[in-house]
């Protein structure tokens, strides 16, 4: 490496369908904001024509912002040309961090053959059950193995979804780190935001999450109306987007709850809403590990998970209760009532010595980055 490389930044290309505020692209920002940019900068391939939510801040930090067309069966063929004439066009990439599964195939394939050194795949969830899509997915699951150099986890189970049991000597973690500062309880914020949302003494549950099945919002709904039964001064805060919510408006209204269940859509200011909760519930079908659990115990807030969301999220002590998703609606607004009264306190210390604290998990992820380069570059 000459003195001349060495002045610049080594820089990343982080694979993901559009930057929106999921989870994988949220715990990616952190990251961002964190590492050293004059030593590692990120840029982005992305898989949309629309800009995500994330892009101003990622131009403003210096990164660059790439974009492909789907990747759709109807464009496989376009998709490949595109990568080659890419790859073509951008010697300077020498690793490669896809977050987007089995997904990632064509362009590992790609980059392997112009020489691409470093080939990441991060695995973030660990999808149960069986549809149609599950045969494309397991085929471009088993054909990328070869092609790639490293494998990052969330955690085990969706490690073990992406790359089989059989590689799990190679697992590499890299924790869903947040900035637990940003979370940390205060009552004085929690006051601004419920006056803001014009709440008073309601019992509020939140839960943070895009609108698509893996987040089962339609059995929370049933939880919730099964809750206002018993405690009918509550209201349900919904935060996150997608093509679900409208279905969900449309449950919230059937069962005569909708005046209790505020939809507030896609937000920048999750860490302040969370002030304004009660009680966090997550009763998902299947989970990686979801940043969103940490964040909220990061804020103190007593939470209720289903026996499907790994345990692997919970850094707190007494603070998270899992339910098996066979209990009932009924069950579960009997758990979020017992729960309520937990007192919310800094938990920043028991967060930080899981690794889930940012500040020093992205000084880890940047010298990964360094030692990659060196040896391989």
């Amino acid at each position: 490496m000459n003195e001349n490389v060495k002045q610049q930044p080594i820089r990343v290309l982080n694979l993901f369908t559009i930057m929106d505020r999921g989870g994988a692209e949220t715990m990616v920002m952190n990251y961002y904001r964190h590492i050293d940019r004059t030593k590692i900068q990120f840029d982005f391939l992305v898989h949309r024509e629309q800009r995500g939510a994330y892009d101003e801040e990622i131009e403003s930090m210096g990164g660059k912002i790439y974009r492909m067309c789907p990747v759709y069966p109807q464009n496989f063929a376009r998709y490949k040309r595109d990568l080659h004439s890419f790859f073509q066009s951008h010697p300077e990439y020498k690793i490669i961090h896809s977050h987007m599964s089995e997904l990632g195939y064509f362009v590992f394939r790609e980059a392997e053959r112009q020489g691409v050194p470093v080939r990441i795949c991060h695995a973030h969830n660990a999808p149960n059950g069986f549809d149609a899509k599950m045969i494309v997915r397991t085929y471009l699951k088993k054909r990328m193995m070869p092609y790639l150099t490293h494998l990052f986890i969330c955690g085990e189970a969706s490690g073990k979804w992406l790359y089989g049991e059989k590689n799990k000597s190679r697992f590499l973690m890299l924790n869903n780190a947040i900035d637990a500062v940003s979370y940390i309880y205060d009552l004085s914020k929690r006051e601004e935001m419920r006056r803001h949302l014009g709440l008073a003494d309601e019992l509020v549950i939140g839960h943070v999450g895009r609108f698509n099945p893996q987040k089962n919002h339609s059995f929370l709904i049933d939880i919730f109306a099964a809750l206002l039964k018993k405690e009918p001064n509550a209201v349900l805060l919904l935060v996150g987007g997608g093509e679900g919510m409208s279905k969900m408006q449309e449950k919230a209204q059937e069962l005569g709850i909708a005046e209790h269940v505020r939809f507030l859509g896609v937000r920048s200011d999750v860490a302040d809403l969370m002030q304004a909760m009660d009680v966090f519930v997550f009763p998902s079908l299947y989970e990686g590990l979801p940043v969103t659990m940490v964040e909220a115990q990061a804020a103190g807030l007593p939470c209720i998970i289903s026996d499907k969301v790994p345990t692997e999220c919970i850094p707190t002590e007494g603070l998270v209760d899992i339910m098996p998703l066979s209990a009932s609606p009924e069950a579960w607004a009997e758990k979020i009532l017992a729960k309520r009264a937990i007192p919310r306190t800094d938990r920043r210390a028991e967060i930080a010595a899981h690794g889930f604290d940012i500040t020093t998990e992205a000084v880890k992820l940047q010298e990964f980055y360094l030692k990659a380069y060196e040896q391989n570059c």
